[in-house]
């Protein structure tokens, strides 16, 4: 719980939240305007129109400086269509209400036992942004609360069933999880009685039958 650094205590601010937050700043500028213009006003309110109060400029200003002259704001990376899609599965710890690369130690910018299978641990630019604009894993998800999930199949005493779940790290969290490398026989039965196991971001040797899941990829 006290590990900020946890995927578990952080969640992605989608473009759609954000825009939303400088949209209700726009409306917030408006309200006030047309106030302002009431107070003012002299005579009878049976003649104004909605028009006459309402200026559209403050919203649409609002949401083109959001655009233009945002931090995260950036021209599409279209070199390719890889590199487009890159663009556009990119994480980013800084902006508004982020961290300041300056300012940030070592522990924000490292690997953490979460990332696995979530985050990408060497699709990181280098210099002052290294560790802190990443790229999502292949086929991470993000759930409609922002934390990202991960997928493993469900292991059944030693066999790998077919379903897929997609866990949060505070779901995955104490479960026993083998490698994706894992051997297995045709039954999709898991070969050794004794293999490598990550739990609660420990790597450990575990019996066959100790195994919840393991990974997709």
């Amino acid at each position: 719980i006290d590990d900020r650094d946890n995927l578990g205590n952080r969640r992605i601010r989608a473009i759609g939240e954000l825009l939303a937050n400088e949209l209700h700043s726009g409306l917030v500028k408006m309200q006030k305007a047309i106030k302002d213009k009431l107070t003012t006003m002299s005579g009878s309110f049976d003649a104004i129109m909605p028009h006459d109060l309402i200026n559209a400029k403050m919203i649409t200003s609002t949401i083109i400086e959001f655009f233009t002259g945002g931090q995260l704001s950036q021209f599409m990376d279209q070199t390719n269509p890889l590199s487009e899609i890159t663009h556009k599965r990119r994480l980013s710890a800084l902006g508004e209400g982020g961290l300041v690369k300056e300012r940030v130690g070592f522990e924000a910018r490292d690997v953490h036992p979460t990332h696995y299978g979530r985050i990408c641990p060497i699709e990181t630019p280098e210099g002052q942004n290294i560790g802190l604009i990443n790229t999502i894993s292949t086929f991470t998800l993000v759930n409609d609360l922002g934390f990202i999930e991960a997928p493993y199949r469900k292991v059944v005493n030693g066999k790998v069933t077919d379903e897929i779940v997609y866990l949060t790290a505070t779901q995955e969290d104490g479960k026993v999880i083998a490698p994706a490398s894992t051997q297995l026989d045709k039954d999709n039965k898991i070969i050794d009685s004794l293999i490598e196991t990550r739990c609660g971001g420990e790597i450990t040797l575990r019996k066959t039958e100790d195994v919840e899941l393991i990974d997709l990829s």
